[in-house]
């Protein structure tokens, strides 16, 4: 019996797939990475399949891909030569929700907006919200640590996960973490697995934390700049205001122009940036009303508060269009540096003489509250990466973050994507112990290789 017929007996029939033009679909992520040739795609639907395939790994010395929806923006997912990819979608199930508790207990190919529209039957929320939230898992979101829209409030991924269910690189499973709202029982390994991005597990389950949903629709407002380091300065007014907006996010000229050529928003001529505000809290219209007057003190040149939900869901869905709209300009390198918020104006200003010196278009948006920056590279189709006056633009736009004190992802992960950058970051003290760390969790080394460290 051949290795994959064996892994086709252990799974049955329907789990196994390898046409190679069915599981080309399944090799890569949002990425133009070129991946591996995969053996074959394992549709897993239960953690007893999962075990099956790690097990079959171990014994076969085969790479192992874990897969959400394949919406990351690193590689992370991207098939090595050789391997099984592990696609999770089907693990779908919402195994608990407990209002009483304000947990629920997840499988991880949950859909996100699903999780959060199934707390708030209970008037509760899933806080982390990535703009990808209609179509990207609970697993992927795990994987890679995920921020979104919310997290200036709320924070990220990390932080709405209590315990996790993770099946090991030889096929044990192991438990982490608690149901408590408290526990410091042994070492935080729910920690360390959320953003491993598949190297050190496969996470099967979550146990993640519910909020209380606001009892009123969040008050939201968009300001206009003539210029990104104002929109960057009424940021840091209004955190230093104490505002504690539910969800602060800038756009700068280049992705707004992207946005206006697709759906004709009406930008005008002398607009630069642009921030969105909302605040959830019990007095939102005030806070709102607040930060109105925090961007007009910044210089902005227009302010205007959204009259109700339905204003205010037009405007959020103006964000959560930015990187499709920049997607039709061009191939799109989508990076991820975030620094400290004192940081922005100037991060912001780098951002923009780079571009300059090495003319190339970068369409950058921010979830501003954080310093989180998402610096966009677009260049010409149909090359087989980008060109090296795009990679020179995004080294300078990393090592400007890393001198400010920053990071080189903030939600996005390493993936494939930066790990010609970690050693600038993490150090030869700090590789030595993630090694470490990789060869206790997965010996043979075949989770996810080449990925992330």
């Amino acid at each position: 019996m051949t290795a994959i017929a064996e892994l086709t007996a252990a799974l049955g029939s329907g789990k196994v797939l390898t046409d190679p033009d069915v599981t080309d679909s399944y090799a890569r992520d949002r990425t133009f990475l070129e991946p591996g040739g995969p053996l074959a795609v394992v549709l897993a639907e239960s953690t007893a399949d999962v075990v099956a395939v790690m097990e079959w790994a171990t014994r076969h010395r085969v790479p192992v891909v874990p897969r959400g929806a394949g919406t990351g923006l690193a590689g992370g997912a991207t098939a090595v030569q050789g391997c099984v990819v592990l696609a999770l979608q089907r693990m779908t199930a919402i195994r608990e929700l407990s209002p009483a508790d304000e947990i629920a207990v997840v499988e991880p190919g949950v859909i996100t907006a699903d999780l959060d529209r199934a707390a708030r039957e209970h008037g509760l929320m899933y806080a982390p919200d990535p703009s990808s939230y209609e179509i990207s898992t609970i697993g992927g979101n795990l994987a890679t640590n995920a921020g979104g829209l919310r997290c200036v409030k709320y924070g990220v991924t990390r932080d709405s996960a209590l315990g996790l269910e993770v099946v090991l690189a030889d096929g044990r499973i192991l438990t982490t973490g608690r149901r408590t709202v408290k526990g410091v029982t042994g070492y935080d390994l729910t920690g360390l697995f959320v953003g491993s991005e598949g190297t050190l597990g496969v996470i099967t389950s979550a146990t993640v934390r519910l909020r209380r949903a606001p009892l009123a629709p969040p008050a939201t407002l968009a300001a206009e700049f003539g210029s990104l380091r104002d929109a960057a300065a009424a940021v840091a007014a209004v955190i230093a205001a104490g505002c504690q907006p539910s969800l602060l996010e800038m756009l700068d000229r280049a992705t707004l122009k992207a946005i206006d050529d697709w759906r004709n928003i009406g930008l005008e001529p002398a607009v630069q940036a642009m921030l969105i505000a909302q605040s959830d809290a019990p007095d939102g219209p005030a806070v709102a009303e607040r930060m109105r007057e925090l961007c007009e003190e910044n210089g902005a040149s227009f302010v205007a508060v959204a009259a109700g939900p339905q204003e205010a869901e037009e405007l959020i869905g103006l964000r959560r269009l930015a990187y499709h709209a920049k997607e039709r300009l061009g191939a799109c390198l989508v990076e991820d540096v975030c620094v400290p918020r004192s940081a922005l104006p100037d991060m912001i200003s780098a951002i923009e003489a780079i571009a300059v010196r090495h003319d190339v278009l970068i369409c950058t948006v921010a979830h501003a509250g954080d310093g989180n920056l998402h610096p966009v590279f677009v260049f010409d189709r149909g090359l087989p990466e980008p060109p090296p006056d795009v990679w020179a633009a995004a080294d300078e736009v990393f090592r400007e973050a890393l001198n400010r004190g920053g990071t080189l992802t903030g939600e996005h992960g390493v993936g494939l994507l930066k790990r010609r950058w970690l050693a600038l970051e993490a150090g030869p003290v700090t590789e030595e112990v993630h090694l470490g760390i990789k060869r206790v969790f997965d010996p043979l080394g075949i989770l996810n290789p080449g990925k992330a460290i």
